[in-house]
């Protein structure tokens, strides 16, 4: 060409970004801007750095969420960018489809560091597709078809995860989907009674279930495995969100001293940069799979190795050891549950904490005293949940705090901030959690108002 196009991105930004939510609900999901507005959330982000967003009037918020785990390094974290930055100044050859990228190579095996059990990585781009992944690798190196997954699971939402996704809501409307069993999260009489049936690929089991925060019974995994094994079936973890460090070892099946035969992992692995995911697995079921020259493409992904992700994921993985952040999560996590488990026997509408690490549930139960019961009660009624979504409001317009609820009709609060926080933001969440409950147990329209106010607005068409 002899001409060289000019593209503004920042002046394209300035004259139109004003127009989100206008231009989401014209052209994307019509929902998002509505539930947006339902709940006070519809702001308008400029930039982000470390564990803080900041908005139009220059506001911070204190991001308690880190986009369900994506930002496990902070937002915009300078090494991952530069990296970035690298790969695309390098002008490299990326994506030939027939070359075997250096890149994808020295991540695999800085990833397999971390498992050295497993031998081989896939490469996709996202979580769900490292779950999809997983469990085509699982049926066609055991030659069998049925998947075992547990009751509350998430895994992702293409049609193959989604046929082990243990929420009901997510798969109505979406079926037929293939024919895999739910059991509850530790129940090894109910997985024994599905592997005698000899049809059983394997048990796919998140360490720590994002939904609910509901962490995996002591012994079960390694009693599962065993099972599993014994009936000639596959463990394969799902550390799409608890992996990468949260839980304060780099992967949550290392609490329990397992060694699942497949891992999936995702949302960290590029520091929030490149969408990006992985499934690790041992050398005989990758040789099964990729048999012979003829099944060089089997499973494949266009863009699954592609250098920025690559090297997002490389430099991710540098930070996370050169600058401690396991041990930080660690850290952080045992001060933050410390403090919040503290609180229990302070606030009768405080039930349980739960977790590891930086992956923390906050769950609400009915209280004792008539008059909160009665409130509590009523918006129970309108929608389950709704106390633990009046939290979250809470701790958003009056300390400008961001967190979420963990589930629908849940009335649990997940705390996944970016694993790199320190004891200030640990001090600032604890003080205004404490001043939002104690606002709640005052029966201050705070908490109970905006309940009232929710049901309203989700009503509007």
């Amino acid at each position: 060409m002899s001409t060289e196009s000019h593209f503004d991105l920042r002046d394209l930004l300035a004259r139109r970004g004003g127009e989100r939510y206008d231009l989401q609900r014209r052209y994307l999901n019509p929902q998002l801007p509505r539930m947006l507005h339902a709940i006070g959330f519809d702001r308008i982000y400029t930039h982000a750095e470390g564990a803080y967003l900041y908005d139009d009037a220059g506001r911070d918020y204190l991001d308690m969420l880190a986009g369900f785990g994506v930002f496990a390094l902070g937002r915009n974290h300078p090494v991952v960018r530069q990296a970035v930055h690298d790969a695309l100044d390098a002008g490299l050859a990326d994506l030939t489809q027939f070359d075997a990228p250096p890149l994808a190579g020295l991540l695999a095996e800085a990833l397999l560091a971390h498992a050295p059990h497993l031998d081989r990585v896939y490469f996709g781009n996202s979580g769900t597709e490292a779950v999809e992944a997983a469990l085509k690798f699982a049926r066609f190196a055991t030659g069998r078809k049925r998947i075992v997954y547990c009751k509350h699971a998430f895994h992702g939402l293409t049609a193959g995860s989604l046929s082990v996704n243990g929420e009901v809501d997510f798969r109505k409307g979406f079926g037929p989907l293939l024919p895999d069993v739910a059991i509850a999260m530790g129940d090894l009489a109910a997985l024994e009674h599905q592997l005698r049936r000899g049809d059983v690929a394997g048990l796919l089991v998140e360490p720590i279930q994002g939904k609910g925060v509901a962490v995996a019974p002591p012994g079960f995994l390694a009693a599962a495995q065993q099972l599993l094994h014994s009936h000639g079936a596959l463990l394969i973890a799902d550390e799409v969100q608890c992996g990468m460090g949260r839980t304060g070892d780099f992967f949550a099946f290392q609490h329990e001293n397992v060694e699942p035969d497949l891992v999936a992992t995702a949302k960290a692995l590029s520091g929030g940069y490149i969408p990006v995911g992985a499934t690790l697995g041992r050398e005989w079921i990758f040789a099964k799979v990729y048999s012979s020259m003829s099944r060089v493409l089997v499973h494949d992904s266009t863009f699954g190795s592609n250098a920025q992700a690559m090297a997002a994921g490389l430099a991710t993985l540098h930070v996370m050891q050169t600058e401690g952040v396991v041990e930080n999560a660690r850290k952080m996590g045992e001060l933050l549950q410390t403090g919040l488990a503290d609180l229990v026997d302070r606030y009768e509408l405080l039930h349980e904490v739960r977790g590891r690490g930086l992956m923390i549930g906050i769950e609400f139960g009915r209280p004792e005293s008539w008059k909160r019961r009665t409130a509590w009660t009523g918006l129970r009624l309108a929608r389950k949940g709704l106390f633990a979504q009046t939290i979250v409001h809470a701790l958003f317009h009056r300390h400008r705090i961001l967190t979420q609820v963990s589930g629908d009709h849940l009335e649990v609060i997940k705390l996944i901030p970016p694993l790199t926080i320190g004891e200030a933001e640990v001090d600032r969440f604890m003080n205004a959690f404490v001043d939002v409950m104690d606002e709640a147990h005052r029966g201050s329209a705070l908490t109970w108002g905006f309940g009232k106010m929710l049901i309203q607005r989700s009503r509007r068409p």
